[in-house]
């Protein structure tokens, strides 16, 4: 196993476009990662390689978070690599228009099973791990602004960011005080724009006029990454798009 003594970090869904910028600026924190791909193991691998200029150590395995099978495998790999957990980011997620009347139970399958469920199962199996450590530790959900707002067409994903929010809560006072458990609700991120309106009609609606950026949900994390008397709370990183 790698030394026991650096940290480690689990992160779901690091190979898109923000989840691999994340991963790499918490490996720059001086962290191991262990992070899960589904659909491009091309993508994966070319995050994995560019973490372990930073990291060498790291790995990554395939997983489709909405089993809970896969999510248990991939921590039995996880295990088989590493020997601590000082951090989990559950940031694998899948987001597309659904029209309400329209929706099919696949689509509300698809999305609430791979966001909230997915979420729910890996925040259960990272807390069997980090409540027998005999250090703090940490989950940083990522949700979404959407699920403080209405978005038309877009009901199975909002209903399931919002309910990791709920979740979010839940975990910060159950494992209260060994692991601290957070969220951050990312707005419009150029990264992935687009988002239920297009992005010239988004920056109206945004105080600080500009998408985010994923060097800003980067700051937030390494916020929730050094804090230690911060739990159950949602940080919205949006620019003030919920002021309006």
């Amino acid at each position: 196993m790698p030394n026991s003594g650096k940290k480690v970090c689990f992160m779901t869904g690091a190979s898109g476009k923000l989840g691999s910028e994340i991963a790499l600026a918490v490996a720059g924190q001086g962290y191991s990662i262990f992070f899960t791909w589904q659909h491009s193991e091309e993508r994966a691998q070319e995050t994995l390689e560019k973490i372990r200029w930073v990291s060498p150590e790291s790995q990554m395995a395939r997983c489709d978070v909405s089993s809970v099978a896969e999510i248990e495998r991939a921590f039995a790999v996880f295990s088989e690599h590493f020997d601590r957990l000082d951090l989990v980011i559950t940031s694998a997620s899948n987001f597309y228009r659904t029209d309400l009347l329209e929706v099919t139970e696949a689509e509300w399958d698809n999305l609430v099973d791979t966001n909230l469920k997915g979420a729910f199962f890996t925040m259960q199996s990272a807390a069997r791990i980090m409540l027998k450590q005999p250090f703090t530790s940490r989950i940083i959900t990522m949700t979404d602004i959407s699920a403080g707002l209405v978005w038309r067409n877009y009901a199975p994903y909002t209903v399931s960011k919002s309910g990791i929010q709920h979740l979010t809560r839940i975990f910060a006072r159950e494992a209260a005080p060994k692991i601290l458990v957070n969220s951050i609700a990312p707005g419009t991120i150029s990264a992935y724009s687009g988002r239920g309106d297009e992005p010239d009609d988004l920056v109206g609606k945004i105080p600080l006029e500009r998408l985010g950026d994923p060097m800003d949900i980067v700051m937030a994390i390494r916020f929730l990454m050094e804090t230690e008397y911060i739990t159950g709370q949602v940080i919205n990183v949006d620019g003030g798009r919920l002021l309006f």
